[in-house]
């Protein structure tokens, strides 16, 4: 009998599910659910509270019936509790796979982890054979993404940091959990009933392609490991090929897209930086600036922080010898929106928030760019416009950009 006969073969290696978010209450929710459902799962938890002052995290093993398994302790790794995790996880999950009696392991991350990074590590890392990554899950209170979405608070304030040196806030943090998955497990109705519908309006419209689904629903546990693929998900994030949200509004809540070939002024877009990133409770996407022609820059707003990052060369500014070397995502991404005068130079703002001045924030981006006399003075006189303000945000030594 051939393996076509056999017809399709489970994939190898132990499910690996991670669970993410800060609304921690949600999160145990939906780790609870797959232990109840899944027979022979265990979950596998890293709590990096004080973790700088005790020296070590504490691991902690729990399935359903019988509660903590095992328990232990993993020192910290420059001075970094996260990277700690890091280091820790992946023997963990191997051993899990070893013992042969683990169906499903449950991956429940502290607050304020990254679904991104633990998912790489584990992909990078661990053998194939042995370990895959089934399923990457948000769990979300939707009564509480407006307010943590627009809360700038640094983690350190709320006892949140993974390390000294981490500078994220708790917005910026939540928007890249919620948008990395391609699950978001719905507290269930009686811990959420507070929400309304422009609450789940707001992350239809954060993460439109992701599935919604409450804990309690019988096809969570099917869906949650469903599969997941890191590469995809990285390329769906990347500034240069992101998949930003369409055009939408409901119950209050909009969401808008701009969109321009011509470039911004360097000095009237940074004078209306804080203006333009209040605008919203979320923004993102990718713009390019007179003055660097060459350079694709991404924004990314959350809680009234901005991140202001160099994203690569346009492909328009390449030789086309080295167009052999960009991810072919990247490729097909430029060819779909290529202009025959700016190539894939574009910008490409995303907003999305509850009241929404689209009008005003429309008339303040189109004041960003060059005039038409400014645009038709060309490139000779767009270099003329350094020193730009941009300069020192642009410098990572001195630019603050939060760690991701």
């Amino acid at each position: 009998m051939t393996g076509a006969d056999r017809g399709p073969q489970p994939a190898a290696g132990l499910p690996v599910v991670i669970v993410a978010g800060l609304h921690a209450d949600a999160r145990r929710a939906a780790v609870d659910a797959l232990l109840r459902t899944v027979p022979g799962s265990v979950a596998l938890h890293h709590d990096l509270t004080d973790g700088a002052a005790r020296g070590t995290v504490t691991r902690t093993i729990r399935n359903a019936p019988l509660g903590v398994i095992g328990s232990g302790e993993a020192p910290l790794v420059n001075d970094c509790a996260c990277c700690a995790l890091r280091e820790d996880l992946v023997p963990e999950l191997a051993r899990l796979a070893a013992g042969g009696d683990c169906a499903l392991a449950v991956v429940e991350l502290w607050d304020s982890v990254e679904p991104k990074s633990m998912a790489e590590v584990i992909t990078e890392h661990a053998d194939p054979d042995a370990l895959r990554v089934a399923g990457v899950v948000t769990a979300v209170d939707p009564a509480l993404g407006l307010p943590f979405l627009g809360c700038g608070d640094d983690l350190a304030e709320h006892g949140l940091a993974a390390a000294a040196t981490d500078q994220r806030t708790v917005g910026d943090t939540w928007a890249r959990q919620l948008e990395y998955a391609t699950l978001l497990a719905l507290a269930p109705g009686a811990q959420s009933e507070e929400a309304d519908d422009a609450d789940h309006a707001l992350l239809a419209q954060l993460h439109p392609t992701a599935r919604r689904v409450e804990v309690t629903e019988p096809r969570f546990a099917a869906l949650a490991m469903a599969g997941f693929d890191p590469a995809a998900a990285a390329d769906r994030l990347h500034p240069a090929s992101a998949l930003l949200p369409q055009a939408a509004d409901a119950s209050g809540v909009t969401t808008l897209v701009w969109r321009q070939r011509r470039p911004f002024h360097p000095d009237r877009l940074y004078a209306a930086l804080e203006d333009l990133t209040c605008a919203a409770a979320r923004s993102r996407g990718r713009f390019w600036l007179a003055d660097r022609p060459d350079v694709l820059l991404s924004w990314d707003a959350a809680g009234g922080a901005l991140c202001v990052e160099p994203a690569g060369p346009w492909l328009a500014s390449l030789p086309d010898a080295a167009w052999d070397l960009v991810p072919p995502v990247r490729r097909a991404a430029a060819a779909l929106d290529w202009d025959p005068v700016c190539g894939d130079r574009v910008q490409h703002l995303v907003f999305t928030s509850p009241g929404l001045d689209s009008g005003g924030l429309t008339e303040l981006l189109d004041s960003c760019l060059l005039t038409d006399a400014e645009y038709a003075a060309g490139r000779t006189a767009w270099a003329g416009l350094r020193p730009s303000s941009f300069d020192e945000l642009l410098d990572p030594t001195t630019s603050g950009v939060p760690e991701r």
